[in-house]
């Protein structure tokens, strides 16, 4: 008998776990759902999922394993309706969720009606978004964080990751509470900073316009995670409420530490702070997926010379590499200009670079 997996939500993640398990696993049936019809449609036309419904009744009882591709506010609702349902015994629900306490423990609920919830996080994204960016890959090598309860059997845990290793992610298991307090600390608050970062240049921008213009460069590179679905980072910041006000607090008093260096022109202590924050940041691990989208970005200087853009990109095109997205860092008469390309993953980025160094272009990729 084949498998049933049902997919609510079929967005960017939605479609790429489906894209996956559809690989790894030819004899399983996908199913999807979506509030919007025409993600439904689009995913079918694309052979993302095999069908869709449009009613929840209609399916949620028949599968084997959900998969709640939702903002974290919409899967708890979703969870409320899949407890009115008469469930398969033994059914297997997990969500992609970004924060995982309060889902988790809505999910708890369903233990009593022989079904079982295992919150799930892919730490893995994309420039794009919508379920026409999926891709298959979109988790290869990248962290799948599992939290789950102890009401779950190793059994279920097992055949979760049976399912989830088609996606050849690299599988954590934590507690729900240690994962919010992560991604937390490495994806939520600078989320939080960024965004506050773009308010206060809106707000001196308002005063003196130039400053916006200025802030087209470096700028907007530093605050890119800011251009962020306002929706999920609105229930973010609701469902790790307590574990973000904790760490703003912290953030509070070394901004304090720091505006004490300047009135104390400290020079020791502000070259220290800039030190040790560079030894520490160069430690990461480089071009790894973890809670914050990596960026494959490569830089080419080019020449003021008619043409030169298409010229790139036609070798890239030749190639078979995607652009996600490409810039002009700087193009002014007589001096070289810089393109910024960005590429999906990083053997993407290697195969460009290779092809435009075998053209005599200058590349490199940022520190």
């Amino acid at each position: 008998m084949r498998r049933r997996i049902l997919i609510i939500g079929l967005g960017l993640i939605g479609g790429s776990l489906a894209l996956a398990v559809k690989k790894g696993y030819p004899d399983t049936t996908i199913i999807g759902y979506d509030i919007d019809p025409q993600a439904s449609k689009l995913a079918k036309s694309l052979q993302i999922i095999d069908s869709s419904v449009s009613d929840l009744a209609i399916e949620a009882p028949q599968a084997d394993v959900i998969i709640l591709s939702a903002p974290v506010e919409s899967s708890i609702k979703i969870i409320d309706k899949l407890a009115e349902m008469p469930l398969k015994q033994g059914c297997l629900i997990t969500d992609v969720g970004s924060t995982k306490q309060t889902v988790v423990e809505k999910g708890n609920q369903l233990f009593e009606k022989g079904v079982y919830f295992i919150g799930g996080h892919p730490m893995a994204g994309s420039h794009k978004t919508g379920v026409e960016a999926s891709r298959e890959r979109l988790f290869e090598n990248a962290f799948y964080i599992l939290t789950p309860t102890s009401e779950v059997p190793n059994s279920k845990m097992i055949q979760l990751q049976n399912i989830l290793k088609a996606t050849k992610a690299k599988f954590i298991e934590l507690d729900p509470e240690t994962h919010d307090r992560f991604a937390g600390l490495i994806s939520h608050l600078p989320h939080i900073i960024a965004s506050g970062l773009v308010h206060q240049v809106a707000r001196q921008g308002e005063k003196e316009p130039l400053v916006s213009q200025l802030a087209a460069g470096g700028f907007r590179d530093v605050t890119r995670i800011a251009s962020a679905s306002p929706a999920m980072w609105r229930d973010i910041l609701l469902h790790n409420r307590d574990t973000l006000l904790t760490m703003l607090a912290d953030w509070k008093e070394i901004m304090h530490d720091v505006e004490q260096m300047i009135i104390d022109e400290d020079s020791e202590k502000i070259f220290s702070f800039f030190a040790e924050a560079k030894n520490t940041r160069d430690q990461l691990p480089s071009k790894k997926k973890g809670a914050l989208m990596p960026f494959y970005d490569l830089f080419v200087d080019v020449p003021d010379h008619p043409g030169v853009i298409s010229d790139v990109t036609a070798l890239l095109a030749e190639a078979e590499i995607s652009i996600t997205n490409i810039r002009i860092i700087e193009a002014r008469e007589d001096i070289m200009g810089v393109l910024r390309l960005s590429f999906r993953s990083e053997e993407d980025l290697n195969l460009a670079k290779e092809k435009l160094i075998d053209q005599m272009y200058d590349t490199y990729e940022a520190p």
